[in-house]
């Protein structure tokens, strides 16, 4: 399919539902791949990239599509909802404390990868030292999606997942003033000049993502909508809401958007089970479409030149520039030489360096078609070395986390004249809530368990029935005690019969 150049034709209905069709089957296509990608290990970026490539102009699709302004465009877009979800998904007590080795290594490893893999590229393989720079911030951002889709099925530390987490959440920001300041015409700004251009930068974005987080939670807690399906809109809104404003108060977006979610995704908001599932289906679609996109913007035929060069830069900083950051920023620490092993391998390049690399494009540097030819070659071949090796890594140094018993499942409905909540409680395979009792659960003054869910038929328990796995339980707390009545069925799930009088940890880092 080629791009007409004679007069526009008038859009009609049937061209939309052609539109319509394409886009369904494609999204239907890369939801498919979910499954083959989860039972290959592969992460599924490189199954979205092929998807695209095989509509793009050397595929069968035979889609011409070379708008780099328009697929930067999307994917910082898109970029804006995966960092919402990530930082929705992540727990504020199990990165906080690896928050300073996870900062050091997300601003002193950025550094240390740029300054090695730029050198690189500027001795090896003869690249200028504007075009060297760039492709050393470029693909010094890691990707904790492209981390976890392969480690998922294995346990891993807390601590190792925190630090990854948190790395990949803070390290996008710098990487994008990085480059765009690599882009801009003109001779390059002295290094201190960008240093702190970068820290003000971080500084503004931090205090707004963390000002709208808070407003944020504090409203959604207080106000009652009046449909369970707004709340979920809400967030994201919100979430999108420290983006913009980060980015017009020329503070970093990308870090804003991160800090407002983890906010809010540690605040226990209303109706949390269903944002979370609506905040991850955004994710996908993102994670689909930026992919798909920038599949279509490659043009395999060109690549043949630039693969050795990939290759080279690609070697140097999983070899070396990761492996040399990771233990300057982590030993000082006391991380074990295990972690660092795996956190080294465990470096995957994603989303964010392939749309990176339209930056220069977009601004017209020179030589920036073979930037862009060169990340994506290096992310490819190397997401597929690292990817499926990293559990069979994670094996051999034994750093499989051990099993816990499975979180409850709650949900929180607020009753707004009764000055009350409603949770919803979910008791999973693996709860030690299994066998309890309902006068076991010592519930706080204010709050019972109303109704009972079991097999499809619903009951009003006695104090002595039994809960089983699977049952589904509505518990009316009022407003004062509901966050002990929380804390106190986590503390049951985790504890089961043994759990004290609210002594146990609730699963949220709370007693």
């Amino acid at each position: 399919m080629r791009v007409s150049q004679g007069r526009e034709r008038p859009l009609t209905v049937h061209h939309l539902n052609q539109l319509l069709l394409v886009c369904s089957l494609v999204l239907l296509v890369a939801v498919a791949a979910v499954r083959i990608s989860s039972r290959s290990g592969l992460p599924s970026l490189l199954v979205y990239l092929g998807i695209g490539i095989a509509m793009g102009q050397d595929g069968i699709g035979d889609i011409h599509f070379d708008n780099a302004e328009l697929t930067q465009v999307i994917g910082y877009a898109a970029l804006v909802v995966i960092l919402a979800e990530g930082g929705l998904g992540t727990k504020w007590k199990e990165i906080k404390p690896v928050l300073p080795a996870a900062t050091a290594l997300a601003l002193g490893g950025v550094a240390v990868s740029v300054g090695v893999t730029a050198t690189a590229a500027h001795y090896l393989i003869g690249l200028e030292w504007r075009q060297a720079l760039i492709i050393g911030a470029v693909v010094s951002s890691t990707d904790a999606a492209a981390v976890f889709s392969v480690l998922r099925k294995i346990p891993l530390p807390t601590r190792v997942t925190g630090m990854l987490e948190a790395e990949s959440g803070f390290n996008d920001a710098p990487v994008v003033i990085l480059v765009v300041a690599f882009s801009q015409v003109g001779p390059v700004e002295h290094w201190y000049t960008l240093i702190g251009e970068i820290t003000l930068e971080l500084a503004i974005g931090a205090a707004i993502g963390i000002a709208v987080g808070w407003l944020g939670s504090w409203g959604l807690r207080h106000v009652a909508l009046p449909a369970s399906g707004l709340y979920p809109i809400a967030v994201m809104a919100i979430a999108v809401t420290a983006y913009a404003a980060g980015a017009l108060a020329h503070g970093s977006g990308f870090l804003a958007v991160y800090l407002a979610s983890m906010a809010m995704g540690n605040a226990k908001l209303p109706h949390w089970p269903a944002t979370r599932g609506f905040a991850d289906g955004l994710g996908w679609i993102a994670q689909i479409g930026m992919f798909v996109l920038l599949g279509l913007l490659v043009t395999p035929h060109e690549l043949g030149d630039d693969v050795l060069p990939g290759l080279v830069i690609g070697l140097v900083l999983t070899m070396v520039a990761r492996p040399l950051s990771v233990v300057l920023c982590l030993t000082p620490f006391r991380v074990p030489w295990q972690e660092q092993t795996l956190m080294s391998w465990a470096g995957l390049r994603g989303a964010v360096p392939i749309i990176l690399a339209t930056i220069p494009m977009v601004s017209g540097v020179e030589g920036s078609r073979r930037i862009f030819n060169i990340v994506f070659v290096l992310v490819v071949v190397y997401t597929l070395v690292q990817g499926p090796t990293l559990p069979w890594l994670a094996r051999k140094l034994r750093l499989g986390g051990d099993s816990e018993a499975a979180d409850l499942g709650i949900e929180s409905a607020p009753l707004e004249r009764l000055r009350g909540h409603l949770l919803s409680v979910a008791i999973p395979e693996g709860s030690l809530m299994h066998g309890v009792e309902v006068n076991e659960l010592r519930l706080p003054a204010g709050a019972a368990v109303t109704l009972v869910v079991r097999e499809e038929k619903s009951f009003v328990p006695l104090p002595t029935t039994v809960l089983r796995r699977g049952d589904e339980l509505l518990v009316v707390a009022t407003d004062p005690v509901r966050d002990a009545a929380e804390r106190r069925l986590r503390a049951v799930g985790h504890g089961g019969k043994l759990a004290d009088w609210l002594g146990t940890d609730g699963g949220d880092g709370t007693r």
